[in-house]
């Protein structure tokens, strides 16, 4: 026997019983962000490898480690998306979408880093996006913060934080940038060897550290806040105003750093305590200067991006529904007459009653197995066809979650107004 093919490492199947809870959670976002007036936009999965070293930064852990990169049959640098900012920052520049407009879009789909598996965090994971650009102040940042606090509602998530900062403008930054590696220089002692190699490239990603040996000495660095440009402090003020009057409630983290070059002012992130390390549920904030930076007019930009598997398994976590797809009926046929006839009686039940969840039995059995079938599809009913209800042109309707109730008959020609007033 042929050895069998199995899934790369990191890469996962959908299966049917778990897409249920992928469509009700997609289902849900595409809603919402539709009432508020975000489109969609598509881009493929495959870009050429440029764009992210000149969006993400070519000193980053995402191009330098993570990236699936292959060159193709014409000797081009292709990759896998590992993020979708960069993409839909790509297909507005080359469709002219920027250029004196205002643009709320958002996309889903999968993402590609090359990580060590673990819970949380995959080498294929899913995302949605929301991006809106041209747009400056912070009544959009204050947007985008209240459109996540929503969801969160919608979904019936709970015990989830904001944390808020400001990374002030590219010039303000780069004052704290020299003051960091000053300040991180003297202590080369006890930094741990990510940190040596992120003190020139990337001096703030030192500041999220997780090493507990480390974690000490990035606390005690200066903060960036103490280095804001006037402009960026009153964005920064205007934009928790926005979110006190909302009622929205946060903490403000001046360590708060995002590890993609092209974050500037705001930035922000979702995190729950309870999915251990990987507790970023949605991250975000304002990159201002990516389009210039990708070749297009200057356009203020901001959005956030938030992982579903993430999503999904905070919601198993807090036991949310997650509105599985099972039928409502479940239609047993019993002999060839009743088969055939059945067949046909499902589609007139389809047209008349539109909404309606209908599996029919197919591939024969007897009723003992097909009652087994139909308790199994988790349906809320069975309608029954044997060879004796059809004889006297009736059909009978069992519930299937209360094995005390009666089984009922109804006429066959007055079954489409006895469904829509049971299933009501």
């Amino acid at each position: 026997m042929a050895k069998t093919i199995q899934s790369i490492r990191g890469m996962h199947d959908i299966l049917p019983e778990q897409s249920a809870a992928w469509q009700y959670l997609e289902t849900t976002v595409r809603q919402l962000l539709s009432r508020y007036g975000y489109r969609e936009i598509r881009t493929p999965v495959l870009e050429v490898t440029e764009l992210f070293k000149r969006a993400v930064g070519e000193v980053t852990d995402i191009v330098e480690k993570e990236m699936y990169t292959f060159a193709d049959r014409n000797g081009d640098s292709l990759s896998l998306r590992p993020e979708g900012t960069a993409s839909c920052v790509r297909a507005g520049i080359e469709h002219g979408l920027f250029y004196n407009q205002q643009q709320r879009l958002w996309y889903t789909g999968p993402m590609f880093r090359h990580e060590r598996p673990q819970k949380g965090r995959y080498r294929q994971f899913h995302q949605v996006g929301v991006e809106t650009f041209g747009i400056t102040g912070p009544d959009i940042d204050a947007e985008l913060i209240a459109l996540s606090a929503r969801l969160w509602q919608e979904l019936g998530l709970k015990n989830v934080r904001l944390e808020l900062n400001s990374l002030g403008t590219p010039a303000s930054r780069a004052i704290y940038r020299e003051k960091l590696v000053e300040y991180f220089s003297a202590h080369l002692d006890v930094l741990d060897e990510e940190a040596k190699q992120r003190l020139h490239s990337n001096p703030m990603r030192i500041l999220d550290t997780k090493n507990p040996a480390t974690r000490p000495i990035a606390d005690a660095a200066p903060s960036l806040h103490d280095y804001l440009d006037e402009e960026s402090k009153q964005h920064f003020q205007q934009l928790c105003s926005m979110l006190d009057e909302m009622g929205i409630q946060y903490v403000i983290n001046p360590r708060l750093v995002r590890g993609l070059d092209y974050y500037t002012r705001t930035v922000f992130e979702w995190i729950t305590e309870e999915l251990g390390s990987q507790g970023t549920i949605c991250a975000g904030g304002r990159y201002d200067g990516l389009v210039s930076q990708m070749g297009g007019h200057e356009t203020p930009a901001c959005g956030f991006a938030m992982g579903m598997e993430r999503l999904l398994e905070l919601m198993q976590v807090q036991e949310q529904a997650l509105n599985t797809t099972v039928p409502d009926i479940y239609l047993v046929l019993a002999g060839e007459q009743a088969t055939q006839k059945g067949i046909v009686l499902a589609e007139k039940l389809r047209t008349d009653l539109p909404q309606l969840k209908l599996q029919v039995n197919t591939g024969g059995g007897g009723m003992k197995a097909q009652m087994k079938r139909a308790d199994k599809s988790g349906a809320r009913y069975a309608l029954i066809l044997g060879e004796q209800e059809l004889a006297a042109g009736e059909i009978g309707f069992k519930p299937m979650q209360d094995a005390e109730a009666a089984q009922l008959s109804f006429k066959l020609s007055e079954l489409s107004q006895q469904l829509a007033a049971q299933l009501q």
